[in-house]
């Protein structure tokens, strides 16, 4: 079971509201749920209580990397949670204050680091201070962002919300692989925010640039990323994408050389000409050639490229709560909306009492705006 703090003296305020009830298996019924629904209570200082929690799933109820995100942010704000086990399917959060420090996360397991990051990334920005955060578990996993696409796609996209590309920054320590996990990242928020800027991502411009990373890490022969990003490549160009033949195109190919236990996998990354960052990814599995694992990542890559869409489908969901916190209307151009992005909206809608607007453009095209609430940091000493 996860331990959390005792709730700080500041913190009292929270329980003076009845939990809100959140249907853990709504949409997507995953842990996105538990993520956005736990950020939205320390921001709001609304206690929230979870049933059904991932019951569409296999194994339903929590996983070590929820369970480790839950305990987690309770930490970081003196909250307090409740009947949290491996295996759950109910708990309560009764959220305190943030106020900053220094916090570990360790999944023990190949569990996504990057989904740690999802739910502790929105409490550091608007919280009461400083936050260092050492975070331990798979850096590359399956049915998760690549750390790869945190620190190149998500933080570059999120500097456009908070008005300064230093608000976030994030060192890859060491890479961990499944099934041992093992990896390490830092990530540091200097100063927490007042407030969040309106998300203004609709003009596509031009494809200006693709970069290919593709690795291997343990004792993987380095071929198999030269065949990985080959593959990939081969069927950008095969696409016909407009304004390919005159962009640039760097490949990086990589021995990781700090990393516990072995994997392969690869990262295209397509920038704009107005800023705008698009990507694909796929990992490596047992009985599958390089050449499939390299034309998957380029799939929803060229699907996202032959709409209008300014983001791909990861970072749809991403963007959603920091729309609905902002100040302004925030606009975003994307493609037909996921499950897990229809799942945020939902939320954040029940939470915090916006309304998403969805335009179907036409050409697989979407318009997605929101009018935020003005989100002021009631953590930060007054002015």
């Amino acid at each position: 079971a996860a331990a959390a703090a005792a709730a700080a003296p500041a913190a009292a305020a929270a329980g003076e509201r009845p939990a809100l009830e959140i249907a853990g298996d709504t949409l997507e019924g995953g842990g996105q749920v538990l993520r956005n629904c736990t950020a939205l209570s320390i921001l709001t200082q609304q206690a929230v209580h979870f049933a059904g929690i991932r019951m569409g799933r296999k194994k339903p109820g929590l996983a070590a990397q929820h369970l480790t995100g839950l305990d987690l942010v309770a930490r970081m704000c003196h909250g307090t949670l409740r009947g949290a086990a491996l295996g759950a399917t109910e708990c309560t959060f009764q959220p305190g204050c943030p106020t900053g420090g220094e916090f570990l996360g360790d999944i023990k397991t190949a569990g996504s680091v990057a989904l740690l990051i999802q739910i502790a990334l929105p409490v550091a920005l608007l919280g009461g201070g400083p936050v260092q955060l050492t975070l331990r578990g798979g850096t590359n996993a399956e049915m998760a962002p690549q750390i790869d696409y945190v620190e190149r796609v998500l933080l570059p996209l999120l500097a456009r919300v908070t008005g300064t590309a230093q608000a976030v920054t994030l060192d890859i320590v060491r890479r961990g692989y499944y099934p041992k996990g093992g990896g390490e990242v830092v990530m540091r928020v200097a100063q927490p925010l007042r407030s969040l800027q309106p998300v203004q991502l609709v003009e596509r411009g031009v494809l200006q640039r693709v970069q290919v990373r593709s690795f291997v890490a343990g004792n993987l022969p380095v071929k198999i990323a030269q065949r990985m990003a080959q593959s990939a490549t081969a069927a950008l160009e095969k696409a016909g994408l407009e304004n390919y033949d005159q962009c640039t195109v760097d490949v990086e190919i990589v021995q990781e050389d700090k990393a516990v236990g072995q994997g392969v996998g690869i990262l295209l990354l397509a920038s704009t000409s107005t800023g705008m960052l698009l990507a694909g990814s796929s990992l490596g599995r047992r009985g599958v050639t390089a050449e499939v694992v390299g034309a998957q990542a380029a799939e929803p890559l060229i699907a996202a490229l032959r709409t209008r869409a300014c983001v791909d489908e990861h970072a749809q969901d991403q963007l959603i709560l920091f729309m609905a916190l902002a100040k302004g209307k925030s606009a975003v151009r994307t493609g037909h909306l996921t499950l897990h992005t229809k799942t945020a909206i939902h939320f954040a809608e029940k939470i915090l009492g916006v309304k998403f607007q969805v335009t179907e453009e036409g050409g697989g095209s979407v318009l997605l705006e929101c009018e935020g609430v003005g989100y002021d940091n009631r953590f930060l000493p007054s002015e």
